[in-house]
């Protein structure tokens, strides 16, 4: 798959490779590939976070807040809230006890997976918007996969990073809009 991806999402993926080593994680999130996409100059995805508006700071907060707790998305939190449970206040606990920022995935301790290997793995996440930017694309009636491929993935799944996305003003129909298109329905499933 990776064949089909432009310099642009080439680049984007080689970036959240870097700040995934950066940010000291095991792992190349999805996270990291946002964080990589907003570093993105001249591309179809970097005009389509400029045109509406994205403030690279918002994004980092918002994926610094999502780390805070644990990784939970807002929607889970709003499930768990049906059941009762209030996300923020068990995260003001633990952290109460524990600290600030104890549920964050952080360094990991021991060895890790990838040392030696020059090869640092992604998160399912990861790996599926990066499947899911491939049905964008074809969805689209497109062959390659550009960088505008792998946001409009990150928008249509469900997740911390659609809803960080989502709280910048940033949906699948809005970035559809700004790229002129308006076949994108059925690049939303899946």
């Amino acid at each position: 798959m990776f064949e089909r991806f432009t310099e642009g999402a080439r680049g984007v993926v080689e970036g959240a490779v870097a700040h995934a080593e950066l940010g000291g994680a095991d792992r190349v999130e999805a996270g990291h590939l946002l964080l990589a996409l907003l570093d993105a100059r001249g591309t179809k995805g970097a005009f389509a976070l400029s045109a509406l508006g994205v403030r690279p700071e918002a994004v980092v907060s918002g994926l610094e807040e999502a780390r805070r707790r644990g990784g939970v998305s807002a929607a889970d939190a709003e499930a768990l809230a049906g059941f009762g449970i209030d996300v923020g206040a068990i995260v003001s606990r633990v952290e109460e006890a524990h600290g600030e920022g104890a549920l964050a995935h952080g360094r990991p301790r021991g060895r890790r997976l990838w040392a030696g290997s020059g090869h640092r793995p992604f998160t399912r996440e990861a790996k599926t918007v990066l499947e899911q930017s491939l049905r964008v694309a074809l969805a689209r009636k497109e062959k390659s996969i550009g960088d505008e491929h792998l946001l409009l993935a990150m928008a249509a799944r469900p997740g911390v990073v659609r809803d960080v996305l989502a709280g910048c003003g940033v949906t699948f129909d809005a970035v559809e809009r700004v790229l002129g298109s308006g076949n994108g329905g059925a690049a939303k499933a899946g």
